[in-house]
């Protein structure tokens, strides 16, 4: 489809903006290949990943993007077959973004404004089910996260019929061939041409016009209502710590092991900083190590856990402290089970646990729904 708008709208384009995009001159550095440990990954699909990526990467936060396919059973599509139909696979993008800069809920409040969720056909001049919107959750807390902003686009009005766009766990992700990556910076002219004849930018300006800063601010004001963590003295804590407490989350110490409160703790809730009351781990993603401390997966809310370079006792080892507080945590091994292989071992005197019971009424209630079916 995007062929024939582009030939019927610039024909002249269409001799050198399909023609050169593959040669060796024009390869641009992927953002995949500066990927590190402190950035995150979020797939999404809006129709034609060329406007995706390109709406994408003029955010504040977001390192860059990755075109690709994802979400159907055909292992290594071409752009000509996933184009074609019949793959089950969306043209997606791959967004790589810095999580200190950024959050994932703020990235979800961008592509609602850069898609039409109600239609469940294709996007715009983009028809099929190849260009179907979706979002790709990697876990439960993006799961959540984005049934719940989804249920208040579907609440706030704005549109006349209900947003349809799919929440899909991730599959395999597979890059589109070279001449797709960064194609607005590549051939911006017939970019341009293309997306203007699209109808997407019209839509949007129709949907959104004069909403999206005051929109945008007000889920900035949430963000930071919620970050908004209180840290006491040091004199308060060395009152309100134990010694231990204190020892371990102030002074970078280790308890001992099997002798501590929370390394065989199997209640279902969540564990929080036992400083600031930032959200660290989840039960569920709680295991056995054998090692004696408490062991998770991964964190609850990855911005919240901050990962440094530990080089004491003559080894080299990762740090895990809390975000807010600067707490010392624990350590991060890279021996744990799947689905990440990641050993989160933490000190329980770093922590504080909720149960699942007492989530609402303590104002955890946001992390409920990770316990509802359990």
């Amino acid at each position: 489809m995007k062929k024939a708008i582009m030939a019927a709208l610039v024909p002249v384009v269409v001799f050198f903006g399909y023609q050169q995009v593959g040669s060796m001159d024009n390869k641009m550095e992927k953002p995949m290949d500066t990927m590190t440990e402190q950035t995150r990954s979020a797939v999404f699909a809006g129709g034609c990943f060329w406007c995706t990526e390109s709406d994408f990467e003029k955010v504040d936060g977001v390192l860059g993007a990755v075109s690709g396919y994802t979400g159907g059973k055909v292992e290594n599509p071409t752009y000509k077959q996933v184009s074609a139909g019949g793959t089950g696979h969306t043209e997606a993008i791959k967004v790589i973004y810095n999580p200190e800069k950024i959050s994932y809920r703020r990235l979800l409040n961008v592509f609602w404004r850069h898609v039409d969720p109600t239609d469940a056909g294709g996007q715009f001049v983009d028809r099929g089910d190849q260009y179907r919107s979706a979002i790709f959750y990697a876990s439960d807390e993006e799961r959540q996260m984005a049934e719940a902003s989804k249920k208040a686009l579907n609440a706030s009005a704005r549109f006349n019929r209900p947003v349809v766009t799919e929440i899909l766990p991730i599959g395999p992700f597979y890059e589109a061939e070279d001449d797709h990556q960064g194609y607005h910076k590549r051939n911006p002219l017939h970019y341009k041409w293309y997306r203007s004849g699209s109808g997407r930018d019209r839509f949007l300006k129709m949907t959104w016009a004069g909403e999206a800063m005051k929109m945008d601010s007000k889920m900035i004001n949430s963000q930071k209502k919620e970050m908004a963590f209180t840290i006491p003295t040091d004199e308060q804590l060395k009152q309100t710590l134990t010694p231990l407490q204190y020892r371990v989350a102030r002074e970078n110490g280790t308890e001992p092991p099997f002798s501590n409160e929370y390394w065989d703790n199997h209640e279902a809730g969540i564990y929080v900083d036992v400083v600031s009351g930032e959200p660290l781990f989840s039960s569920t993603d709680k295991f056995e190590s054998g090692t004696g401390w408490p062991s998770f997966t991964r964190p609850l809310q990855a911005e919240n856990v901050v990962e440094k370079k530990d080089n004491t006792f003559f080894m080299v080892r990762t740090e895990v402290r809390s975000k807010h507080a600067d707490s010392h945590l624990g350590h991060l091994f890279e021996d744990g089970p799947k689905p990440t292989g990641m050993r989160y071992c933490i000190n329980s005197a770093s922590l504080k646990f909720i149960p699942a019971g007492d989530l609402e009424k303590i104002g955890y209630g946001r992390f409920r729904n990770l316990f509802e079916n359990r």
